[in-house]
Formats: C-alpha cells, structure tokens, sequence
C-alpha cells in the first residue's frame, strides 16, 4: 500500500498518512513554463496498491489535470491497484440535463478518470447519489455525518459551545435541538443525522431562479426557541445557506449554525457569512482552508483524516467500508 499526494490539499494527505503511520510516496508534481502539468514518481509502485488524494477543488481544472495525469504515470508504472481518493469531487453539481444544449459533465469527469487509470474512486458525500452510477469501476462515497454527529454530540455534552467568546450555553441541550436542510434536496442527509441525534427535523422550502440565486419561500417546521444546526454538502457563494439562516431567525429561532461538508466558498461568501445570523459554519477539511477561511471567527473544519484513512485501510485490506457508519 501506497499513499500519494498532489497539490489540492497536502495538509489533508499528510495527516492521512500520519494516520495510517505511512509516509507520503515520493513524487514530484510541477509546471512547465507554459503550465503545462508533469508527474515524475520517484520510487518504484510496481505491483503495489496505491491510493491518490486529490480534491478537484479550486483552481477545479489545474487539480483535475494534476490527478489524471498522476493516474496514468502510475498505471505506466505497472501499478497493481489505483484508487482515487477524492474528498470533494468537482463538477459534481453538473449531474444531469439542466437544459437545452447542457453537457452532464460529471459523467465527463468520471470516463477521465477511469480512462486514466482509476480502479476503484472514494470520495465524500457526493452531491448526487447517481454520480456512482456514471462509473463502470467500484465507487465508496463516505459520509460526513457520523464526524458531524460526534461533534455536535461532544458539544452538547459539555454543554456549552467552546469556540464562542464567553461559551454559550445550548438550553435545553438535545431536547431544544433541531436539525434543519436548508433545501428540499437535502432532506435525506439531514433526517440521517437528526435520526443519529435523535432530535426533530425542519426543511427550508426554496426556489432558485439562477445557479447561485434563491429566495427562501418557507420554514416547514416549528423552529421557535430552538437552537438550529443547518445540514448540507456543498457551500459555494453562501448566499442560500445566510438567506435560510436568516427565515429560521424570522421564524423565532434562538440560534443558527450550520454544518457543511465542502467548503467551496467563492467570491465573498466568507464575507457574506461573517455578517450572517450564522454563528458557526463548521466544515470538513475536504478543501483546504483558504486564509480568509482560517482568519474567519465563526468558520471553523474538522479534520477528516480518520475517516479516510479507515475507509483506505479497508480498500487495502478488502473488508468493509461500510460498517464505518453502523
């Protein structure tokens, strides 16, 4: 077993490799002048299983490239096994038709990467569940839920939120708890995680007339006097996940906070949450933080590392990887 990182978030790959008490493969991925992409691997992966971490995060096609190309210089290699391990996988919100003329890249995305030498691809909450589908190679696609349920299930039994300045008490605790999707297309993950609490569940009713733009059309849910944890994959501009936080407040919520698995953040949605009704966005570390990320007082990550790093021994040791979430 091998570990090998590019560039999209070598933080994450090291304490991946920390993890699993591996050292990094010994690669090197760099630019030619004209920014073309080169791969040289510099120790022998003949016959080994090898994993690849890579999120195709921004700069999204630089990063894509980067991991096709280390896919196909280790298949050349005579690599036994690849696997792409892939925290956030981009171009995932393109999985279908959204009109005339459209592409449906992430199938696009997913013959590259078997084309370059993919056998088996993990990856984290998927924005699409059928993504799976658009590959002919097996696909894992871990949760972050049972991280956020440790979490939030550590927080409330101290009782007190610890990253706030004083700590803020959650009254009621559980009992005053409620986990909210800020869209009807997230219903399924948050009722996971609520059923995981054991807490009472709302839903943000949403239209959005234009990627990137939505107006909240309804809270269906009680929300009043009850600390809210919204639940979703992706945060780009931020603009729906501040304008959910904003009803649940309207509708007499006491808190809100938000838990998310991709910090995607473009433009200034750092920003735009900082002067949200949002007291804590938490994210994973799927992307690396950004500085304004790391400088935000009421973003924080959680790491991931433990998480990946079991599902990858699984991979290796052909067990199963989905008794991580039992």
């Amino acid at each position: 077993m091998k570990i090998v990182a590019c560039n999209s978030n070598l933080p994450l790959a090291e304490k991946v490799a920390s993890e699993l008490r591996m050292p990094l493969c010994n690669v090197s991925v760099r630019r030619f002048a004209d920014m073309e992409v080169f791969v040289e691997i510099h120790e022998n992966v003949r016959g080994e299983d090898v994993f690849v971490i890579q999120s195709t995060c921004a700069p999204t096609n630089d990063n894509l490239m980067e991991l096709l190309i280390m896919l196909d210089a280790l298949r050349r290699g005579s690599a036994r096994r690849v696997t792409a391990v892939m925290p956030y996988f981009g171009y995932a919100r393109q999985d279908r038709k959204s009109g005339p003329r459209t592409p449906i890249s992430a199938k696009l995305v997913a013959n590259l990467l078997v084309e370059a030498g993919a056998n088996r691809v993990l990856t984290m909450d998927l924005h699409a569940m059928q993504i799976q589908g658009f590959f002919d190679i097996p696909v894992d696609n871990l949760y972050a839920a049972p991280l956020f349920t440790r979490d939030i299930k550590g927080r409330i039994d101290h009782g007190t939120l610890p990253y706030l300045a004083p700590p803020m008490s959650i009254p009621g605790g559980f009992q005053n708890l409620m986990i909210v999707s800020p869209d009807v297309g997230g219903v399924v993950r948050a009722r996971q995680l609520a059923q995981r609490l054991n807490v009472d569940l709302a839903i943000i009713d949403k239209r959005r007339e234009r990627a990137g733009v939505s107006e909240v059309m309804n809270v269906i849910g009680d929300v009043r006097g009850r600390y809210c944890i919204m639940i979703d994959d992706i945060v780009d501009s931020g603009g729906s996940l501040c304008n959910a936080a904003a009803a649940l407040v309207k509708e007499g919520a006491v808190a809100v906070e938000a838990y998310v698995t991709h910090g995607v953040l473009t433009g200034g949605a750092v920003q735009r949450i900082a002067q949200s009704p949002i007291g804590m966005l938490t994210l994973t570390d799927s992307i690396a933080a950004t500085e304004a990320v790391a400088q935000a007082t009421n973003i924080r990550q959680i790491s991931t590392a433990n998480l990946l790093s079991r599902a990858m021994r699984a991979v290796s040791d052909e067990s199963s990887v989905s008794s991580l979430f039992d």
